[in-house]
């Protein structure tokens, strides 16, 4: 079979090739996919560079969701149910990009035939995590604010469409002005630009010198910190991500006060609901896409043995839609 592979990690330009690998057979409680595209996330360049939850041992092939046909299961009557179905593959230690991939047979959903293979294939990682921070553990209630960076980011424009669903207000931070518009007219209800000035005074200039109760951040660094700030003291700040690549910035005296930050990680969040819980959130998933609240905007599609030209389009600054590589 063809799949992406890094011998080291490194830029994900520099390090992606598409070779011949033996096609993998499915073990005990496993199905084998035949995969038809996987998107390219910020999760999968961070494990490309080696900077995410867990360094992966090369070579490696990453992928971790994506959309594909189960044509073969290894011994135990899970899989043998799913063979032929059309599955979301929650491929948690990666393998996605390639042509066939082997997972637990409990990490593939089947998915209704209306959702587009588009659709299927980021089915997982933004909605989930949305919907995870915002509705079950922040649990935003109509009226609140809740405050992210980010915003322009495919999950960012999830979180402002679901504020207009649920009732919730969202302040949306930016660096670019140019996005300001373009998040209003999706529904964004505030969006300013760090470039303005301090994001606190910004921030209490809307909602007043309290501050908000809910905040996410996947940036980190000096902007993580000036989200942290913008906090009541009741107030809880989710980090979720780590784009800037420097330590989160807090006052320790802001913790003693009352406020709080905590990280959150969607396999930890899964694991921790169970597998009866986890379908209800799946359902909960279709039914917000077709409703075209967490439905993720394609973006340019490239075939397998462009994986290094994906990656670059995956990363410029203001592109439209989800990157998607088209394996078959």
């Amino acid at each position: 079979m063809r799949a992406a592979v890094l011998d080291r990690l490194g830029e994900p330009a520099e390090v992606l090739t598409c070779r011949e690998l033996p096609t993998p057979e499915p073990g005990p409680g496993q199905v084998r996919v035949k995969m038809i595209a996987s998107p390219i996330n910020p999760s999968d360049m961070m494990t490309i560079r080696g900077a995410y939850v867990s360094k992966p041992d090369v070579p490696f092939t990453p992928g971790y969701e994506g959309v594909g046909v189960v044509d073969k299961a290894g011994p135990g009557l899970l899989g043998k149910f799913m063979v032929g179905r059309r599955v979301a593959v929650l491929n948690q230690a990666g393998g996605n990009w390639a042509e066939f991939a082997v997972v637990p047979a409990v990490r593939v959903i089947p998915v209704p035939k209306d959702l587009p293979d588009e659709q299927v294939a980021s089915f997982f990682v933004n909605p989930a995590t949305v919907l995870a921070m915002v509705r079950h553990v922040h649990q935003v209630p109509q009226g609140a604010w809740l405050l992210q960076s980010a915003a322009g980011s495919a999950l960012g424009r999830m979180i402002i469409k679901l504020g207009k669903n649920d009732g919730f207000k969202t302040i949306n931070v930016v660096r670019r002005r140019e996005a300001i518009d373009e998040l209003k007219a999706l529904g964004a209800d505030v969006v300013i630009s760090s470039s303005d000035g301090p994001i606190a005074d910004q921030v209490r200039a809307i909602v007043g010198p309290e501050g908000v109760k809910y905040a996410v951040d996947p940036v980190g660094g000096k902007t993580g910190g000036e989200i942290f700030d913008c906090l009541s003291l009741d107030g809880r700040m989710l980090v979720y991500g780590t784009l800037s690549g420097d330590p989160l910035q807090v006052s320790q005296r802001a913790l003693i006060a009352g406020k709080r930050v905590e990280g959150f990680y969607l396999g930890h969040f899964m694991i921790e609901r169970g597998i009866p819980r986890s379908i209800l959130l799946f359902r909960e998933i279709a039914k917000m896409i077709r409703a075209g609240v967490l439905a993720t905007e394609p973006g340019e599609h490239f075939p397998l043995d462009q994986v290094a030209n994906a990656a670059k389009a995956a990363e410029v600054v203001g592109k439209k839609g989800k990157v998607l590589l088209k394996i078959s």
